[in-house]
């Protein structure tokens, strides 16, 4: 399995529910077996920058290339772009059974 988490910050913090809003819609590509966006609570006393957190679990790499290449994803990337500062990825292999 494949655990892909993204890290967003905005721009503007009053773009903060309107940016996990039009995340939301990635929800719609089929590949994920898992996916949801969430808001970040900000109770880390050190790490406070990331304000939305984009969580999504894959079968293997092709089904996370099938998202990614999806037109939705294209779409979601044109509205959210212009009022993100900061996107960070990671996407890595589970050896998690259970």
């Amino acid at each position: 399995m494949i655990r892909h988490i993204v890290f967003f910050s905005a721009k503007d913090q009053a773009d903060v529910e309107q940016i996990a809003e039009g995340l939301g819609v990635l929800a719609d590509i089929p590949h994920s077996d898992f996916f949801e966006v969430g808001i970040n609570r900000k109770v880390d006393q050190i790490g406070t920058e990331v304000d939305v957190v984009v969580y999504a679990e894959f079968r293997d790499e092709a089904a996370l290339a099938a998202y990614k290449a999806h037109p939705i994803y294209d779409a979601c990337t044109a509205k959210v772009r212009p009022m993100r500062e900061i996107r960070m990825a990671a996407d890595f292999v589970s050896r998690r059974t259970g």
